[in-house]
């Protein structure tokens, strides 16, 4: 009777066991290009992430510009407002000194009128003078619009007289002067306007 068919004694050295170990060990090793369970692979797992990666970058970059504008917005509005309250902050101040100005200017006017002069007069043209040079360097200027044409922006007109030697619509007569403060009108001028006259208006 013959022993059966045994690999242990037909294969003394075991090679056969060994290789078939081997053979199943190497089915169980992944390719390169393996797939996951959901379908994907390393290769779309990366790509993915870089993806994601890509969009915050981006993300941070439009938040930076628009910090950016913000903060340039900031600093230029600031400027301004600095550049404002320079120019007009004495607003207040200066119209209340035109008042102090008109009556130096109408007492000075009287005084020469009654034909005063002496020491106390060249004190109060000083006064005037000074008082608007003070003004001057502040930013205020006069509006003496005497033979100019009548702009109601800076003008105010107090009567309007038929005049034949005037153009219609001019001024002919200032009743009060004006000021401006740099670029803003503190104070309008005071005038008398020139009207058509009767002659003119039938033509």
């Amino acid at each position: 009777m013959s022993e059966p068919n045994n690999p242990r004694h037909d294969d003394p050295t075991g090679a056969a066991s060994r290789d078939a170990v081997d053979e199943y060990a190497e089915t169980q090793v992944l390719e390169p290009d393996a797939v996951d369970r959901d379908g994907t692979g390393p290769a779309d797992d990366l790509q993915t992430a870089l993806a994601e990666a890509e969009a915050r970058a981006q993300a941070q970059h439009e938040q930076a510009l628009r910090l950016a504008a913000e903060i340039d917005n900031l600093r230029k509005r600031s400027a301004r407002e600095i550049d404002s309250a320079r120019k007009f902050g004495a607003e207040r101040l200066a119209g209340d000194l035109l008042a102090v100005v008109d009556s130096l200017e109408m007492g000075l006017e009287a005084a020469r009128g009654e034909g005063a002069g002496g020491a106390l007069l060249e004190g109060q043209e000083a006064t005037l003078k000074l008082l608007l040079s003070v003004l001057e360097k502040a930013g205020v200027r006069p509006l003496d619009p005497q033979g100019e044409a009548f702009d109601p922006q800076f003008h105010e007109a107090m009567s309007m007289v038929p005049m034949a030697d005037a153009e219609p619509g001019s001024v002919v007569t200032v009743v009060q002067k004006g000021y401006l403060l740099h670029e803003r009108l503190l104070r309008p001028a005071r005038v008398v306007v020139a009207a058509e006259t009767p002659a003119s208006s039938g033509e």
